[in-house]
């Protein structure tokens, strides 16, 4: 379905540069990563992961055309997006204060069950975050929207084939950004009170990142 040219490689490409570049769906694993841990982390980079065949979708039916032509389609999702990282943004900076990340002391104890038991819903809001975050940000909309027609040939089945290489670039962007976290919270591990200060750090980001993002023109 996918021929193994010159074009596929050109794809692989451009999606290792957009997924290894630092931006948002770093930002927001790290922030998970430092906060959550890396489970978490693991379920948000699926969230993120899970957007991308959205996108791919989008492209093929003809709704990232409307997002890239409408200015106020643009400007609506681009302001949702930014608003959204910008939420989260804040929450990392207000919860870095009250992180027990890293402690053993509540193992054994009413709390330790108490948080097992709400493990399910963080790993569910931590994958509700990559997802929205990556449907919500308007530039890869327009990566799809862009790039994906260049591979399309006539008589292509456009929105399997679309979806085929949203695949690729699942397959890409999910390793690396599991072997960012593991990375990252070994760092955390290392550097005594480093913790607390990176998870701030993840937190300021984000929200600069939502400014950028509602500062973006088409």
């Amino acid at each position: 379905m996918i021929p193994l040219d010159g074009q596929l490689a050109t794809f692989v490409v451009l999606s290792a540069i957009l997924t290894v570049l630092p931006g948002t769906d770093m930002a927001l694993v790290a922030k998970t990563t430092l906060l959550q841990g890396r489970k978490a982390a693991f379920a948000t980079s699926l969230g993120i992961c899970a957007g991308l065949p959205v996108h791919a979708t989008a492209s093929a039916i003809g709704l990232s055309a409307i997002l890239a032509t409408s200015a106020e389609a643009f400007t609506a999702v681009k302001v949702l997006g930014a608003l959204y990282l910008g939420y989260i943004g804040v929450r990392s900076i207000l919860d870095s204060r009250h992180s027990t990340r890293g402690t053993t002391q509540m193992e054994g104890t009413a709390e330790a069950m108490s948080a097992r038991a709400l493990a399910p819903r963080r790993l569910r809001g931590a994958f509700t975050q990559g997802f929205l975050s990556n449907v919500l940000n308007p530039k890869v909309a327009i990566f799809y929207l862009t790039f994906l027609p260049q591979f399309m040939h006539p008589g292509d089945d456009i929105l399997l084939k679309s979806l085929a290489f949203a695949g690729i670039h699942v397959a890409l962007g999910l390793p690396w950004l599991t072997a960012y976290s593991y990375a990252l919270d070994r760092l955390a591990r290392a550097v005594s009170g480093a913790r607390r200060w990176l998870e701030r750090a993840s937190g300021v980001l984000l929200i600069g990142l939502g400014i950028r993002l509602a500062l973006e023109r088409r």
